[in-house]
């Protein structure tokens, strides 16, 4: 298991830079509003916003609720789980691979003549995406409706294929890590670059953590009923 960053809390007289390196998810944000964060990234969230017309602790509040998480009971019932793993994991996912995407691109092409560039990132990013939208996409068409009517035989068989592509997602993890240098950039990276890595520590973390909700938690409470069943 992957270790957790420590949650870093933003305000609006840090950096742009600063803000968009310490939290995944806040160059999507500064992208959207024209927060210039390579560039003009040492320029404060406060003094941006004011030239822009914007309120900063919108801002700020926005940031802060990339980090918000669902919690799950203490005793989660299979209906928790899927609740939880829909709304903490398959959503996410689907907000951090295209923004990853976006800046692999663009530090492969400004920083290509850099020897330490992550060559060929965005192209295995992509990959994941279409795997892993693949994946969810039969879960929450096929097996998690199974799995909320009820307990019954048919699980079985589809739950051994999520298994499996949970190891292939495994292997793509430890390719994403090689790419990245273990998801550290060198001495001297831009802001983007920075950022790129430090999005891509944290898609690892939470995709572990998806696929260890499943394996360890959600399918152990179906597949122990089909083994008493025999």
């Amino acid at each position: 298991m992957s270790q957790k960053t420590i949650k870093h809390i933003a305000s609006s007289n840090q950096s742009l830079g600063t803000i968009a390196v310490k939290n995944p998810g806040a160059t999507a944000i500064f992208r959207k509003l024209k927060l210039d964060f390579c560039c003009g990234g040492h320029q404060t969230l406060e003094s941006a916003c004011l030239e822009k017309g914007l309120n900063a602790s919108k801002v700020i509040e926005e940031i802060h609720m990339l980090d918000q998480k669902d919690l799950l009971p203490i005793e989660p019932t299979a209906p928790d789980l899927i609740k939880h793993i829909l709304n903490r994991y398959h959503e996410e996912h689907r907000k951090q691979l295209p923004e990853l995407i976006r800046m692999a691109r663009r530090v492969e092409a400004v920083h290509r003549e850099n020897p330490q560039a992550p060559k060929g990132l965005a192209e295995h990013l992509q990959k994941m995406k279409e795997e892993l939208f693949a994946h969810m996409d039969k879960e929450e068409k096929i097996l998690f409706p199974m799995l909320k009517a009820g307990r019954n035989s048919m699980v079985a068989q589809p739950i051994d294929m999520m298994r499996l592509e949970h190891v292939n997602h495994g292997i793509q993890i430890e390719k994403l890590s090689n790419l990245t240098s273990n998801h550290q950039p060198p001495k001297g990276a831009c802001n983007t670059w920075q950022a790129l890595y430090v999005g891509t520590a944290r898609f690892v973390d939470d995709l572990i953590e998806h696929i260890h909700t499943e394996n360890n938690l959600l399918f152990p409470q179906f597949e122990s009923h089909l083994s008493q069943s025999h």
